[in-house]
């Protein structure tokens, strides 16, 4: 994927929560808590815009700490607040911006170089004493209210023409073991020794995605699918999640699912931090090795008889299995029952959001160019019809998955937020010839009036310096006979 396209998740948000993000995963003793800061402030850190070396104070790196561990969503809290003026202008005045509305519907095929400087002509023609905006910004104010440069109109419109023209963005984990509830996670997949059958009779190898707790060593979700994809990954982790919350870490393998772009901008905006194991170090997801040894040797060889096997009658199974026996008999590693040690430790996790708001996080977000003929932009091929309110920005972010290509979404680039959803293009429904009215922001919308004067503003301050100038006539009048 090319880096251009990718979303622009704060760099600075990621940035400190990979300074802090393991304090949050594996929350310090008590008492412990400026040690391990101090530690943080003596280390020397690659800084996020620059790449150069620097180091952060003891006191900033606080702040970043309790602002994440206080917030529902660590990123967000850790980004970079937006101004308040931003998208307004100091320069520009309710008055001035009609005054340029009127110059635009007016000579709506002017460049904008021509509309800043009549515009500047026209400020000094009427009040000296008021600051002439520079061209950017002048251009600036333009681009936001989608007044774009036009065709010039041609002579002798019909009626029909003219209507037609009118619609016109790690931490290693050094613990062996989290020291609370849902500070880490391990998640992976194991191909089952039995084979199951579907509806057609053919035969398959299904695979078991399971998501653990680090310190309880809870079985937070299980489930088998007949294949490995990061759609799998994620409805499994998803489901994981409405079930336990969100946990702080979560630590994978570096197989393709789960360094997918969705997955991975999933975790980010969830505000989880992602660590994988190292190559060639499986001991780093030992505990979840021990229960695939669990599940074969208890559950599996239940299962041995069982004839004809269904994916479907696997999964129930699974689940009743994990829930009644699983994690409530003792665990001989910690001496309790799963659940039991659930219940009595402290739990770090955050509650999960909606399905909708998961669905947009677990997906990739591109920059797309919106064509301004019918208000579309392609993903992956496919025309999706952007809402008439947003027909004026030309560069547009779209999130979507590769897998389901009958939903997207709008993102806000700054704050990383749906701003609305978008569906494909029904070609055959728009056949019906039935429009409706666009729906455009106030600030968009042009003045009903049009200059008064017949001539430019500039063109008059032109005529006028040249007669005042004393320079000979530029021409002679030829008589007409």
């Amino acid at each position: 994927m090319n880096s251009k396209n990718q979303s622009p998740i704060d760099k600075w948000a990621l940035f400190r929560f990979s300074v802090v993000g393991g304090l949050l995963a594996n929350p310090p003793a008590k008492g412990e808590l400026r040690k391990k800061l101090e530690k943080l402030s003596r280390q020397i850190y690659t800084h996020p815009i620059t790449d150069e070396t620097t180091v952060f104070h003891f006191s900033t790196i606080e702040s970043w700490y309790y602002k994440a561990k206080n917030a529902q969503d660590p990123i967000i809290a850790l980004g970079r607040k937006v101004r308040s003026d931003y998208g307004g202008s100091i320069m520009f005045t309710p008055e001035l911006i009609r005054m340029l509305g009127r110059q635009y519907r007016t000579y709506p095929g002017w460049s904008y170089k021509l509309h800043a400087d009549n515009f500047a002509a026209e400020i000094q023609e009427k009040n000296d004493s008021v600051p002439i905006p520079s061209y950017a910004s002048v251009r600036r104010r333009m681009v936001e209210r989608g007044w774009t440069k036009k065709t010039s109109p041609k002579k002798n419109q019909t009626a029909g023409m003219k209507t037609a023209a009118q619609r016109f963005e790690s931490h290693e984990i050094r613990g062996y073991e989290a020291e609370y509830i849902h500070g880490l996670w391990h998640l992976d997949f194991h191909v089952c020794s039995l084979r199951v059958v579907d509806a057609d009779g053919h035969w398959h190898t299904p695979k078991a995605l399971c998501i653990l707790d680090d310190h309880s060593r809870l079985c937070c979700h299980i489930q088998w699918y007949l294949g490995e994809t990061t759609q799998d990954l994620i409805h499994g982790l998803t489901q994981a999640f409405f079930k336990r919350g969100l946990p702080r870490a979560l630590m994978t393998d570096n197989g393709a699912a789960m360094t997918a772009h969705e997955f991975c901008n999933g975790l980010k905006k969830s505000g989880i931090l992602h660590e994988t194991t190292l190559p060639y170090s499986p001991y780093q997801n030992g505990k979840q090795e021990a229960f695939w040894g669990t599940l074969e040797g208890r559950l599996m060889a239940m299962l041995t008889r069982v004839d004809p096997l269904t994916l479907e009658y696997l999964n129930h199974s699974s689940q009743a299995w994990v829930e009644m026996e699983y994690n409530k008999t003792k665990h001989r590693d910690i001496g309790t029952s799963p659940f039991q040690r659930m219940i009595e430790s402290k739990d770090v996790s955050r509650p999960a959001p909606g399905e909708e708001q998961m669905r947009f996080s677990f997906t990739v977000c591109e920059s797309r160019k919106q064509r301004k003929s019918d208000g579309t932009v392609s993903i992956n091929g496919i025309r999706f019809e952007i809402p008439s309110r947003f027909h004026h920005i030309s560069q547009l972010y779209v999130c979507f998955t590769n897998w389901d290509k009958s939903i997207a979404w709008l993102m806000d680039q700054r704050t990383g937020k749906k701003i609305a959803s978008i569906y494909p293009q029904d070609k055959i429904k728009n056949a019906s010839g039935k429009r409706k009215l666009k729906s455009r922001p106030e600030h968009t919308i042009l003045p009903d009036e049009t200059l008064k004067e017949s001539e430019p503003a500039l063109l008059r301050k032109l005529m006028a310096e040249y007669a005042q100038s004393g320079m000979p006539p530029a021409y002679l009048p030829k008589g007409e006979s």
